[in-house]
């Protein structure tokens, strides 16, 4: 109950502070998950159109997620280009955001059936009229899981930006650290937490928008 106070008392006590820095995360991860969704759905719906070159990008997506982060980060504040700073934050998160979001726009258009797609063949649409009329849509529960996933992992990862000069919650975290004071360290990892959850709820809402009723019948039947 203490340290719960404690806690507390921090976030109002510095609650200027705290707000500063939750705006400059969000805004790095709503920058990082725009050029991510653009960059890596074109990716996806391209491979899905392209089977020979699919495991390479995917393998390629798998590698750059299993590289230490506080690494990716160090690696690209020594090109002079980017420095210390948002732009090195950003690109490697964008990197990060790759593997779900490739992997899950790849399998959703995968796994629609092949009858729905012959059936749209027989009544005379084209390629693409059938990838952006029927898989696309059919996909987009698929897709959503990935993109949920890429928002919660690049909020929590952002934290690691304070290191490279990025005025966001990380930089709580990091000073209650090297300080030994756990109500920093504990209030700046509950605002990311609730900023992970929000930004998921967001994309819940937006999902449920999206989806067609069928589909989203389907999947609570399946669970």
């Amino acid at each position: 109950m203490e340290t719960a106070a404690g806690v507390v008392k921090f976030i109002l006590d510095n609650s200027g502070r705290i707000a500063e820095y939750a705006g400059n995360h969000f805004s790095l991860v709503l920058t990082v998950l725009a050029f991510s969704l653009v960059l890596w759905i074109s990716v996806g719906l391209f491979i899905s159109r392209h089977d020979r070159l699919a495991g390479g990008v995917i393998g390629l997506a798998n590698v750059l997620f299993v590289i230490p982060s506080i690494s990716l980060f160090g690696l690209f504040v020594t090109i002079p280009q980017l420095g210390l700073g948002r732009s090195s934050a950003a690109l490697a998160l964008i990197l990060y955001a790759m593997m779900p979001l490739v992997r899950s726009v790849y399998r959703g258009v995968k796994s629609v059936d092949r009858w729905v797609i012959e059936a749209g063949r027989g009544m005379g649409m084209s390629e693409m009229q059938i990838l952006f009329q029927i898989q696309i849509p059919m996909a987009w529960p698929v897709v959503f899981a990935g993109i949920r996933v890429a928002v919660v992992m690049i909020t929590g990862m952002a934290t690691v930006a304070t290191f490279i000069g990025e005025r966001n919650l990380g930089r709580l975290i990091h000073h209650g650290i090297t300080r030994g004071n756990a109500e920093m360290i504990i209030a700046g990892a509950v605002v990311v937490a609730l900023m992970a959850l929000l930004l998921d709820y967001a994309m819940g809402l937006i999902e449920r928008k999206v989806t067609s009723p069928g589909l989203r019948h389907g999947d609570r039947d399946l669970q």
